[in-house]
């Protein structure tokens, strides 16, 4: 009789060590590919917002890009203006200065307009630069404007000025024609032996009591102080003193009255009437009272009697 020995039970026939860390494999692939998708969308969502972003920037470029273009055209039509302003400008070496300074800055200005046209898009710094130079050329061309302004007024003032000059010039110019024509034919007859003679003429300022004034401008008088001495060519009788002063401005001081000279009618400053005997007359005192404040400078005092001219004497007051 056999005898069974008891078997073991025989290994299974293709069961390895390693089939039982399959399952790992195939969770851990699958990890792998979840997390991989997820970097993946996480990297495709962050490319989708950098590119919204940049798109968001470069329309915030474009606008500021507009803005120069129409900062630019102001600036280019605030100098348009100005050539029409820089065109009243009188002085010759002025307009030559402001037009140095003005084209230099229109160069500016093209160069500007050179950069706007090169480039359809820059960046804001470029913008921001290009903003800078349009503003600094803005004030420098209201700086021009304003100095135009103030040159056309001081040519004004002077053209204004010089005309009155001229005409003080022309007026002063047919005085001293008349003056001189009448000096010639005064000349002519104080050779004449029975004129009146006079010594000693003085022209003194006076103030308010009657005293001598040093400074003329305070005078409240002026008195003309002389002598007639003895003559016996010239007519005894009543004889009236015509005086004339003449200011350093060519003025004559007064009116006081007139009187008849070589036919005509001459103007003078104050009259007295004394009784000439053909004797010396010392002391005669003519006053004229001042109603305007006198200048410092050369005065001129003339006399005149019996339709000659007795004197003629400057005298410089203080």
């Amino acid at each position: 009789m056999e005898q069974n020995t008891p078997q073991q039970s025989p290994r299974r026939s293709g069961q390895k060590p390693g089939r039982t860390m399959t399952p790992i494999i195939i969770g851990a692939v699958i990890l792998a590919l979840i997390v991989g998708g997820l970097v993946f969308y996480a990297i495709r969502a962050s490319r989708a917002a950098n590119a919204a972003q940049q798109a968001n920037e470069q329309l915030l470029i474009d606008m500021a890009q507009r803005d120069l273009e129409r900062e630019y055209g102001e600036l280019n039509d605030e100098f348009a203006a100005f050539e029409n302003q820089r065109r009243l400008v009188v002085d010759d070496s002025v307009r030559r200065e402001l037009n140095d300074k003005y084209e230099a800055a229109r160069i500016q200005v093209e160069r500007l307009q050179q950069e706007l046209n090169d480039s359809e898009r820059r960046s804001a710094a470029e913008i921001s630069r290009l903003r800078a130079e349009i503003e600094t050329l803005r004030n420098l061309l209201r700086h021009y404007v304003e100095e135009i302004d103030r040159l056309n007024q001081e040519n004004q003032a002077l053209r204004t000025e010089n005309q009155q000059i001229r005409e003080q010039n022309e007026r002063l110019s047919s005085r001293v024609n008349e003056t001189t024509r009448q000096n010639e034919v005064l000349s002519e007859r104080m050779t004449l032996a029975e004129r009146l003679n006079v010594t000693g003429l003085t022209l003194t300022p006076l103030n308010k009591k009657g005293k001598k004034e040093k400074k003329v401008n305070k005078a409240k008088q002026l008195v003309i102080t002389f002598t007639i001495p003895q003559n016996n060519s010239t007519p005894v009788g009543e004889k009236t003193i015509y005086a004339r002063i003449v200011s350093p401005s060519g003025q004559l001081l007064g009116p006081g009255g007139s009187f008849s000279f070589e036919g005509g009618n001459v103007e003078c400053t104050a009259q007295k009437t004394i009784e000439y005997a053909g004797e010396e007359i010392g002391g005669i005192t003519i006053y004229y009272d001042v109603n305007t404040p006198l200048i410092a400078g050369d005065y001129t005092v003339e006399l005149f009697a019996d339709n000659f001219r007795l004197i003629s004497r400057n005298f410089t007051l203080q």
